[in-house]
């Protein structure tokens, strides 16, 4: 069995969504004999964002010879993603939302004819049979009912986004309210790496 393991904090080992992905990681190398590991750490890997030369050249036009680099990065992390039985993926917010280097692998990974198809139905997922876990940190609370519930566009854009390529079970271990105070951060951090240690096996 294969897990591809993502990494998007800047923040390295202060990290809450960093120690809570690895938590999840380990829990499943526990429990499934033989898993095999891919890593893969967007800040320190950066991926570039799409610009108007990938696009053409995902519609067949000729590639500049100085995309090539960059377009074998893409069918990489394609690969790496189609090959994985089990996705694990470290998400912390950014002003609301998922960071620019997770919206870059997301881009990547969003293929048409590879993850997801058009038919007469509407859009199809390509890529259901995978367990994708998310570990998410939050610096306040953007649950239902909150105040600033209508900003959270973290959890519900990474829902959205795996729902349209067939996975529609992903799983969320999520720590609210780090940023609030130190009493707060521990809370949410033991509790979410509790939840990380309870998972059942890949």
């Amino acid at each position: 069995m294969k897990l591809l393991h993502i990494d998007s904090s800047v923040l390295g080992p202060h990290s809450v969504s960093r120690q809570v992905s690895a938590a999840i990681v380990d829990r499943l190398r526990q429990t499934t004999p033989g898993l095999d590991v891919t890593y893969r750490d967007l800040t320190q890997t950066p991926l570039a964002h799409l610009s108007g030369s990938h696009l053409a050249a995902a519609q067949g036009a000729p590639a500049p010879a100085e995309l090539a680099p960059d377009l074998a990065a893409s069918a990489a992390v394609l690969d790496e993603f189609m090959g994985a039985d089990v996705v694990v993926v470290g998400a912390p917010m950014y002003n609301f939302t998922i960071p620019s280097q997770l919206k870059a692998w997301i881009d990547r990974i969003m293929v048409v004819g590879k993850t997801f198809k058009y038919g007469a139905a509407g859009p199809e997922g390509l890529a259901s049979g995978k367990r994708v876990i998310v570990a998410i940190s939050r610096g306040g609370y953007y649950g239902a009912g909150s105040p600033v519930a209508a900003l959270e566009h973290l959890e519900s854009y990474l829902r959205g986004v795996f729902g349209f390529i067939g996975i529609q079970n992903a799983e969320f271990i999520i720590a609210d309210g780090i940023q609030i105070g130190p009493d707060h951060r521990e809370k949410a951090l033991a509790g979410a790496l509790q939840a990380a240690t309870s998972l059942r096996a890949a």
